[in-house]
């Protein structure tokens, strides 16, 4: 059963997915710890890596600077190859391939795979396929307007030496979200020596807390800027290696366009191949990693409020917020742990 409560505001500007309020991580002693951070425009928007030192002598610190720094570098490396921006990615490359077989790099196929896993957990709502359905509904030049008839299946063989993507010439994937929470989980894979580590890949964030260690997080209002919704306090448990959260935020209001007076956005719907038509203005998901929290608040954004709620009822999901465009605030009851 939800929780809802209504909040009025101005109309949607802007959507600033999460506000990471770092100097809040620490201990639950009141000390506030050092933090070693790097931070690069990356993946269309910021990137960044927090850390914790193991303790607090400068040996520790620089090691953590050092730490931040590889990782974000390791971040800008792999999204190089997940990017449709450029034509030299490993994306591109089979986007743009002449043959419907097409060899691809590990990064890529892990990537894919993970792709896959989401359209599952999603009942089929998160669909990499999807990238002409959205390049029509921002009118890009070139882009197809016979969506509904475009063959969107698309599978991969895996050999022994070599994988290979099959799907219809001209079928072009887009990552986009579903690499930010999957790159944001993997980076953090290279942060286990610290006590504390969060990779923010633009949005979709990825958490480990040790024991004693806490975070607070604001969830930004896209009614009014530099505003929050409301903010999560996340604690670390005693258990060896920590707690991981995963946190993700969706919704309609940026990547949007006005056509013949009708607003369009970015959240494609794959079973009509157009924006989907919801009452969500935005989503936050907490879970057990960043490209589960991506995919779920995704997927309630496209489904709407009702059934939103029912997909957000399942294990590993620790907590989800959503806003209406009826300035309701909908909170799943496993959200009341965490409020700040």
């Amino acid at each position: 059963m939800s929780i809802a409560f209504v909040v009025t505001a101005p109309e949607p500007v802007a959507l600033a997915s999460i506000t990471p309020l770092p100097a809040a991580l620490g201990r639950t002693d009141g000390v506030e710890p050092p933090l070693a951070s790097a931070v690069s425009g990356l993946m269309g928007g910021r990137v960044g890596v927090y850390l914790r030192p193991t303790d607090g002598g400068m040996a520790a610190m620089a090691d953590a600077r050092r730490a931040s720094r590889s990782t974000l570098r390791r971040l800008g490396v792999w999204a190089d190859r997940l990017t449709r921006f450029t034509t030299t990615s490993d994306l591109a490359r089979l986007n743009d391939a002449p043959t419907a077989r097409v060899a691809v790099g590990p990064t890529l196929a892990a990537a894919l795979d993970w792709a896959r896993m989401a359209e599952g957990l999603s009942d089929g709502i998160v669909n990499v396929a999807m990238l002409d359905a959205r390049l029509a509904a921002e009118q890009v030049e070139g882009a197809p307007t016979n969506i509904p008839g475009i063959d969107r299946s698309w599978s991969m063989d895996r050999g022994p030496r070599e994988t290979h993507v099959r799907r219809s010439v001209g079928l072009r994937l887009d990552l986009d979200g579903v690499a930010k929470g999957w790159l944001a989980d993997r980076a953090l894979e290279r942060l286990d020596p610290f006590p504390a580590a969060i990779v923010d890949a633009d949005g979709d964030v990825a958490i480990r807390l040790g024991r004693g260690q806490r975070w607070r997080v604001g969830i930004a209002d896209p009614r009014s800027i530099g505003e929050n919704l409301l903010e999560l306090d996340l604690i670390g448990s005693d258990r060896h290696g920590g707690r991981r959260f995963g946190l993700a935020t969706s919704g309609t209001s940026v990547h949007r366009w006005v056509h013949d007076g009708r607003v369009s956005h970015h959240l494609i719907d794959p079973r009509t191949g157009m924006p989907a038509r919801t009452d969500i203005v935005q989503a936050t998901v907490l879970a057990r990693s960043a490209r589960e929290a991506e995919a779920l608040a995704k997927t309630a954004v496209i489904l709407g409020s009702g059934a939103a709620l029912n997909v957000l009822d399942r294990p590993g999901v620790d907590g989800a917020i959503l806003l209406t465009d009826g300035d309701e605030i909908l909170l799943t009851p496993s959200t009341m742990r965490w409020l700040a």
